[in-house]
Order: C-alpha cells, then sequence, then structure tokens
C-alpha cells in the first residue's frame, strides 16, 4: 500500500494504519465518512459469515442467517453504546457520542473481518464433517476469538484517548514538571575559574598582583607574607609564593532555582571534592498511580456487551438451524445461550 494512495478497504487501513485511526478518532476529523465505510463493511463481512452458518440447514436458512448476524451486532451495540457514554461523562471523561461510536465500531469490524477470514475453515469442515453439534460449537469458538481479538483493539484505543487526556477530568492547568525546560548554561559557567594561581609577595611585605592569568589583582598582607617567610617558604630576600584557590564560580540562576543551587547531579566548577555531599540530590521519579476509572469501567462495559450479545443471539436463533427441525425464522424463548453450550458438549 502506497503512502500517497490509500486503500480502499477499511480493515486494511485499521491493520496497517492503526495509530492513524486512533489519532483521527482524538481529533474527530471526518468520523461520519469513517464510521460509515466500518459500518458497511462489518455488514458485508458479518451477512457473509451467517450466509456459512445458515448453508448447514437449508439455502432459506442460510439468507435468513446472513441478516440475522449482521442485525445481531447492530442491535447490541445500539443497546450498549448509551452505556458507554454515560459511564465516561459520570467520571469526567472528555468523549463525544462520535468518538464512542468510532471506537466500538473498529472493534466490530475487526471482529466481523476476523469471522469472514475463518468462513473457508467452517466450510471445510461443514462438507467433511456435517455433525451439527461439532459445527455449532466450532463456529462458536471462531465467533468468540474474533470478539476478543476487537475488543482488544477497543482497549488499545481507550488507552490512546487515556494518553491524550481525554478520559481525565478537565483541569484549569495543564501540568508541565514532567517537561524540564531547556535552560541554557550562563556564561560564566562555560569558562572555568582560576584554581590554584601562583601569586608572587616580596620578602618586604609590599602587596603585589597576582601575575598567573587570575581575573583580577589579588593583594596579599604584609603580615601573610611574614608568616609564610617564617615558616621556611622562602630564604630571606627571596620571593615567596603562595596558594590562593579561587572561589567557585556559581550561577545566580539555574531553571529558576536559588542562586546556590545546581540541577540534581551536577558539582560547581572547581567545587572541592571532599565537600560533594552538598550536591542537590536527583530528583526522584514520580510513578502514575492508577488508571483513569474510565478504563477500568471499559472492562465492565465489554463484559455486559458480551452478556447482552449473547442473550440477544439466543433472542435471534436459529442461526444454524437443527437438521432434525423444520425451516423457522424464530425458535421459542426458552433456556439460555450459556445452557445451551453446556449441554451441546455433553452430547459431543
Amino acid at each position: 500500500m502506497s503512502g500517497d494512495r490509500p486503500s480502499p478497504l477499511v480493515i486494511e487501513r485499521i491493520l496497517r494504519d492503526r495509530q492513524g485511526i486512533w489519532q483521527q478518532i482524538v481529533a474527530e476529523g471526518d468520523l461520519n465518512a469513517l464510521t460509515g465505510r466500518m459500518l458497511a463493511s462489518s455488514a458485508i463481512a458479518l451477512a457473509c459469515y451467517g450466509a456459512v452458518l445458515g448453508a448447514f440447514h437449508s439455502p432459506l436458512m442460510a439468507l435468513t442467517s446472513a441478516l440475522k448476524l449482521p442485525l445481531l451486532f447492530l442491535v447490541t451495540l445500539a443497546i450498549c453504546l448509551p452505556t458507554l457514554y454515560l459511564f465516561n461523562l459520570v467520571f469526567g471523561a472528555r468523549l463525544s457520542v462520535r468518538q464512542s461510536l468510532a471506537l466500538v465500531m473498529v472493534a466490530i469490524t475487526v471482529t466481523s473481518m476476523l469471522a469472514v477470514a475463518f468462513a473457508p475453515i467452517s466450510l471445510f469442515f461443514l462438507i467433511t464433517a456435517p455433525d451439527y453439534g461439532f459445527f455449532k460449537l466450532l463456529n462458536v469458538a471462531i465467533l468468540t476469538l474474533s470478539a476478543l481479538v476487537g475488543l482488544r483493539f477497543l482497549t488499545g484505543g481507550m488507552q490512546v484517548l487515556n494518553d491524550h487526556g481525554l478520559l481525565a477530568p478537565a483541569t484549569g492547568a495543564t501540568a508541565t514538571a514532567s517537561a524540564p525546560a531547556q535552560v541554557a548554561a550562563p556564561a560564566a559557567a562555560s569558562a572555568p575559574a582560576q584554581v590554584d594561581a601562583p601569586v608572587a609577595v616580596p620578602a618586604g611585605g609590599t602587596p603585589t598582583t597576582a601575575t598567573a592569568g587570575a581575573a583580577e589583582p589579588v593583594a596579599v598582607p604584609a603580615g601573610a607574607a611574614a608568616a609564610s617567610a617564617a615558616n621556611g617558604a622562602a630564604p630571606d630576600g627571596a620571593s615567596a609564593t603562595t596558594t590562593t584557590p579561587a572561589p567557585a564560580t556559581v550561577p545566580a540562576q539555574w531553571g529558576g532555582q536559588p542562586g546556590t543551587a545546581f540541577p540534581p547531579g551536577m558539582v560547581p566548577p572547581g567545587y572541592p571534592a571532599q565537600q560533594r555531599h552538598w550536591v542537590n540530590p536527583p530528583a526522584r521519579r514520580v510513578e502514575p498511580t492508577q488508571r483513569p476509572a474510565s478504563m477500568t469501567l471499559l472492562y465492565i462495559w465489554i463484559l455486559l456487551f458480551g452478556f447482552v450479545g449473547t442473550q440477544l443471539a439466543w433472542t435471534l436463533r436459529p442461526f444454524f438451524g437443527d437438521p432434525g427441525q423444520d425451516f423457522s425464522l424464530f425458535r421459542s424463548i426458552d433456556g439460555n445461550f450459556y445452557a445451551e453450550i453446556l449441554r451441546t458438549i455433553a452430547n459431543l
């Protein structure tokens, strides 16, 4: 797929450029067209797979299953979407109705396309092993696997929206502490201080200036020279030298901190090694506390979506069509989906 020619298949774009899909949903850019394409693709794919399910019984059952399977997913979405939207509103998320619909439609599109990709396998077992119980369990497993993959896309999309702050309540100010400002080092820090520059002092004690490259004259009292001579630093009448460490150059301001503070982990130029404990300790990393309430409620909503979908599938049955019974558009509502699955497994 070339970069300047997008694929006409929306599922290919979802699988190849999922980050682009999430960014489009975040920006709400042309969501109506995107949602319409996903709706059409899902309906066609589910209709094709429904025809495979009903083909076990008769062509008429294949036709009705092709109509009922897309209806199953769309009615389930219509029942559960208001709950998802209101969940987000109650806990301060800022998702619009169009964003919520587009997110769920991404999951349904992935589910339907993955299911129709399994259609040749289902047809193969329909031809080679036409057993009603096995065929029913096989297709229930295919639909369950496809739905899990689709819901994984839904949670991934919600996580992207969470990273953009759409699942968190709006605040008056945006925190910027996590992004430190780039502060240029002062000019004084770039030029190292003149340390340990020898200063010449005549024996008579007359103050002289430093000649070793010091920036400013340094006056040495006569008492200091006399003390140096008394300690045997130099013979009488000779020039004596003394070592005067220059103070460290400390920037007046570094990123808004006090004048004596350096960034964490840095040492001022020329600072004594034995006093390095003066340096500020590195800032401790702050870990995120907990996931937003909207993400927790999303998993609850997924369970709700699954329960509603399975009960609606039981209400709209038959999809496969028991070969021992005549064609019927609907069956009587008795029992439930889970009891029927357990009974089918026991009969195998």
